[in-house]
C-alpha cells in the first residue's frame, strides 16, 4: 500500500541559530530565542537591534555572500540527509527556490559602491538564477528550476508547487528552499516603522504569539530546504495537501472578515482529504502581530476541537520573512521525527489552546498556516510519516 500525501525526506536548515538542523533543533529544543543584541542598526546606523541574524559561515565556493552560501548548505543538507533515509534521486528532479529579497547585502554593496564597474561574474552573482544554477551543476539536476514567491508565505506557496509538479508527473522528486537573509539596518528599520517589528526588547517581550502583552515580532534569517518525493523510504512527515487564496484587500493588512482566511483553511483540508476534528495542532503563522494573532485564534476556535492545540516557534527563531514558513515547517517535520514540539514558552496569560515549552507530540495531523504581508493567505495539512 502506498502512503498518502508527498514524503518530506530530506531537511536542511540555516537559521540565526547557526549552519545545520542539528544547531536549528538544539536551539529550539532549549526554547533560548535566537535573536542577540547586534550593533549597527537604527535610523543612524549608531544602535542596537533585537534580530536573529544567520552568523557568518558556508564555504567560501559556494559564493561571496551569507545568502549563496546558506541556500547551497541548506539544500545540500536536504540531498545528503535524504540520501542517508534511503532517498535515491530519480531522472527529473526539479528544484524550487522561494525567494522574496535576495541578495541584499551584494545589492546594497553594489548601489552604494564607489570602485567603478564590477567584474562580470561579480554581476552576475546578484542575479536570481545564480544559485539555482550552480547547484543544479552541482547534483547533475536537470528538471525544472524556478523560484516562487509570496512574501512570507513563499515557504508554503514553494511546498504546494512542489506537490503540484510531483502529482502531474512533471518531475520524479523536488528540492526546495528558501531563503531570506535580509537583515540590512535598512529593511529592519522599515518594519519598525510599520509597526510590527520589535527591535528594543528581548524576543520574549516582544514577541509573544496568543499571549497578552505582545507587541510584534523580532526579525530572522534563515534557509530551509527539503527534499520532496512519494518515492520517500523514510520521511519526517508527509504533505498532504493545502491551498492558497488573496484578500485583495490591503498592502499590509488583513481583511477584518477573514472570509478568504477562512476558506483557505477549508480548501486546504478538503485538498488534503480530512476534516477538522482530525487536527491535532496549529503550526500559526503566529507573528505576535493583533491582527495575524487574532485572524488564527479565530479560525482555531471557530473551525477546529478543542482539544486542538497552537503553537508558534517565531519568538524563538524570528520571523524569517520570506522563509517564514518553511523554517517553521522544518521545526513540525523534525517534531514528528523527535517526539516533541518545540513550542515556545508561555510568559503571560495566554489563549487556552496555546502549548507551552516543550511538549510530547501524540502523533494526529498538523495545520500550517502562514499569512503573508500584502494578502497572502497559505494552509498546508502535514501527516505522520506513515
Amino acid at each position: 500500500m502506498v502512503a498518502r500525501g508527498i514524503g518530506i525526506c530530506g531537511v536542511g536548515a540555516v537559521t540565526g541559530y547557526g549552519w545545520g538542523t542539528a544547531a536549528f533543533w538544539d536551539g529550539l529544543v532549549a526554547a533560548k530565542p535566537a535573536a542577540t543584541l547586534t550593533p549597527g542598526y537604527g535610523p543612524d546606523r549608531d544602535g542596537f537591534a533585537w534580530v536573529a541574524r544567520v552568523p557568518d559561515g558556508g564555504d567560501p565556493a559556494d559564493g561571496r555572500s551569507r545568502f549563496a552560501r546558506a541556500m547551497r548548505f541548506a539544500a545540500r543538507e536536504a540531498v545528503t540527509d535524504a540520501r542517508a533515509r534511503g532517498w535515491q534521486p530519480g531522472g527529473r528532479v526539479g528544484l524550487l527556490h522561494a525567494v522574496v529579497l535576495g541578495e541584499v547585502d551584494l545589492w546594497r554593496e553594489f548601489y552604494r559602491s564607489e570602485r567603478g564597474p564590477r567584474l562580470l561574474r561579480e554581476y552576475l552573482a546578484m542575479m536570481p538564477s545564480t544559485p539555482m544554477s550552480t547547484l543544479m551543476q552541482e547534483f547533475g539536476f536537470h528538471g525544472p528550476a524556478m523560484n516562487v514567491s509570496a512574501m512570507c508565505a513563499s515557504g508554503n506557496a514553494g511546498l504546494l508547487t512542489a506537490k503540484a509538479w510531483l502529482e502531474a508527473g512533471i518531475v520524479d522528486d523536488v528540492v526546495f528552499v528558501a531563503t531570506d537573509l535580509s537583515l540590512t539596518p535598512d529593511n529592519v528599520y522599515q518594519f519598525e516603522r510599520l509597526g510590527v517589528a520589535v527591535t528594543d526588547a528581548e524576543p520574549l517581550d516582544a514577541c509573544r504569539p496568543f499571549q497578552e502583552g505582545s507587541r510584534g515580532f523580532v526579525m530572522g534569517e534563515a534557509s530551509a530546504s527539503f527534499v520532496l518525493s512519494a518515492r520517500a523510504g523514510q520521511p519526517y512527515a508527509r504533505v498532504l495537501g493545502g491551498a492558497m487564496t488573496h484578500d485583495g484587500y490591503h498592502v499590509t493588512s488583513i481583511d477584518p472578515d477573514l472570509a478568504e482566511v477562512r476558506r483557505c483553511f477549508r480548501e486546504a483540508l478538503a485538498n488534503a482529504g480530512v476534516v477538522p476534528s482530525q487536527v491535532r495542532y496549529l503550526n500559526a503563522h503566529g507573528p505576535g502581530t493583533r491582527q495575524c494573532d487574532t485572524a488564527e485564534a479565530a479560525v482555531l476556535e471557530s473551525m477546529f476541537p478543542a482539544q486542538a492545540r497552537v503553537y508558534s516557534v517565531k519568538p524563538l527563531v524570528g520571523h524569517c520573512q520570506g522563509a517564514a514558513s518553511a523554517v517553521e515547517v522544518a521545526a513540525a517535520a523534525l517534531s514528528y521525527e523527535h517526539g516533541v514540539i518545540p513550542a515556545s514558552p508561555v510568559v503571560a496569560p495566554a489563549h487556552p489552546q496555546l502549548l507551552d515549552g516543550l511538549t510530547p507530540m501524540t502523533g494526529g495531523l498538523t495545520v500550517k498556516s502562514s499569512l503573508g504581508m500584502g494578502g497572502h493567505n497559505s494552509v498546508l495539512v502535514l501527516g505522520p510519516p506513515a
